[in-house]
């Protein structure tokens, strides 16, 4: 299957899944949604594949939303069904059968971040740099975020990365335990590959086993947050004040 916004290959039994708007740094409209969602769907679905690698084109995982395609929307109904094709990326990418490897080069904002959360595991550039712009935007986070970064990196932490929306370096994320490991940019794709051929090379029913005990109980609330981030961004997309403030970020 091809995509518009999404590159699909499988070779090795690794299936990559990389976003591909370089010119934009990958920031995410709403095709690049539906093709995250789709291409982790196949991968998923795919016999050929053990384990997925996430990955960016260019020069940054994912800016976060384009604001060149925000479009305010003037009832619910729309709203709801733009966020909920968000929440259904990470659905396959958090929920689906296969491990997954993030590969975290440059920017990881937003909802880049939050990908990058959803990952099993997750190798970052040195040079990556990552934040949350949401609240300052009038928006809440999505991505399930909200149940995943506080079993992470506890809730003091969240409240301060969510709310204030400072910048972190990729170092200062691992020592978070945000990113599993962090290499040299030049080194960051065959790092992160290596990493996928070890998972592949693991039992199958094990290993598939193991990533769906830890997200039941490590974030047993998930399905909960995905509604309930659902619901306040649905909310917050409806108030003008939100087309300003992201027009003027």
């Amino acid at each position: 299957m091809n995509y518009q916004t999404v590159e699909y290959e499988v070779r090795d039994r690794i299936a990559t899944v990389r976003l591909n708007r370089p010119e934009c740094l990958n920031a995410m409209n709403r095709q690049l949604i539906d093709d995250v969602a789709n291409a982790f769907r196949q991968a998923n679905r795919d016999p050929r594949a053990s384990v997925i690698l996430f990955c960016g084109a260019g020069r940054a995982f994912c800016a976060g939303d384009d604001r060149r395609a925000h479009q305010h929307f003037s009832d619910e109904a729309s709203a709801r069904e733009f966020v909920d094709a968000i929440q259904q990326a990470t659905r396959e990418i958090l929920l689906g059968d296969k491990l997954v490897v993030g590969a975290v080069q440059g920017w990881a904002v937003g909802g880049g971040f939050e990908w990058a959360l959803n990952c099993d595991l997750s190798v970052w550039g040195r040079g990556a740099r990552a934040f949350f712009p949401e609240v300052s935007l009038n928006l809440l986070v999505t991505g399930g975020v909200t149940s995943l970064l506080p079993a992470i990196v506890g809730l003091g932490t969240a409240r301060e990365m969510l709310l204030l929306g400072e910048h972190y370096d990729a170092q200062a994320l691992q020592d978070m335990g945000i990113a599993w490991r962090v290499v040299d940019d030049d080194g960051l794709q065959d790092e992160a590959r290596a990493l996928a051929v070890r998972l592949a090379n693991l039992p199958t029913s094990s290993s598939r086993a193991m990533k769906r005990v830890l997200n039941r109980v490590a974030t047993q609330s998930i399905e909960t947050a995905l509604q309930l981030e659902t619901d306040a961004t649905v909310d917050g997309f409806l108030d003008p004040e939100t087309t300003r403030l992201l027009r003027d970020f």
